[in-house]
């Protein structure tokens, strides 16, 4: 939908295009830096009409998993204070800043533009310790308006590498977010496309929930990426707008 604060060309547009023939839409994300009503404020600010019942994030889908088999226990995370404060609705009581943040339950590791060595130092200690090791996604990049920023995964690999173990991964390429957004279409009858910009998380996730997947290059991927992919996506497309509006 966008490039940093600004949308894809003519994204809005391909937006209400869908509306008017009245096929609906649920925007479901992997970035863990921002909390839903957040996502909501950005679409509107693009000009797009959201609801929070239009928006799956990632950090929704960890704070549920996590509230159903974690809750009550201790957490290191790495992350922004959105996805802290899924943690802690959760029912998880937080050590960010604490004496005994290496010695966590649970460590929670999504993106975020603040990060320092520290958060790094006490992930790693508390995995090694035994606790359980939880991403919100292996997304190596975000796209923004001067190229791909460093994403969950870059912060991931370090903390694996650190602690010598590798994560549970709760985002895409996982099915849930996809599932999760099909029940927000209950009653609405026909097929499902997701549309995203990322062969091995967006393009994987649909396959693991046995949907139909477009491709948009706008986000960074090239072609090339394709190459082996199975099943192939219906479409290739260089924005959103190619892809509804032609």
């Amino acid at each position: 939908m966008w490039i940093g604060d600004e949308p894809t060309p003519r994204a809005v547009e391909a937006i209400d295009t869908l509306r008017e023939a009245g096929k609906p839409v649920v925007y479901a994300t992997n970035d863990p830096r921002s909390a839903t009503e957040d996502y909501v404020a950005r679409l509107w600010g693009i000009g797009v009409r959201a609801s929070l019942g239009d928006v799956v994030t990632v950090g929704g889908a960890l704070q549920h998993l996590l509230a159903e088999t974690r809750s009550g226990r201790t957490a290191f995370v790495v992350g922004t204070e959105a996805l802290r404060r899924h943690v802690t609705d959760a029912g998880l009581r937080v050590l960010n800043g604490t004496d005994l943040a290496s010695r966590a339950e649970v460590v929670v590791v999504g993106g975020t533009e603040d990060l320092v060595y520290d958060d790094l130092r006490y992930a790693a200690l508390a995995v090694r310790r035994g606790a359980d090791f939880l991403a919100t996604a292996r997304d190596p990049t975000y796209p923004q308006p001067d190229g791909l920023w460093p994403g969950t995964g870059a912060l991931l690999a370090a903390v694996e590498v650190a602690s010598d173990r590798k994560a549970q991964i709760v985002g895409k390429p996982e099915p849930q977010l996809m599932l999760t957004a099909l029940d927000r279409f209950e009653g609405d009858e026909g097929r499902t496309l997701v549309v995203g910009d990322r062969v091995d998380t967006d393009l994987a996730a649909a396959a693991a929930a046995e949907l139909d997947a477009a491709l948009v290059l706008s986000g960074g991927t090239e072609r090339q990426a394709l190459n082996g992919f199975e099943p192939e996506p219906v479409a290739v497309k260089e924005t959103l707008a190619d892809l509804i509006l032609g």
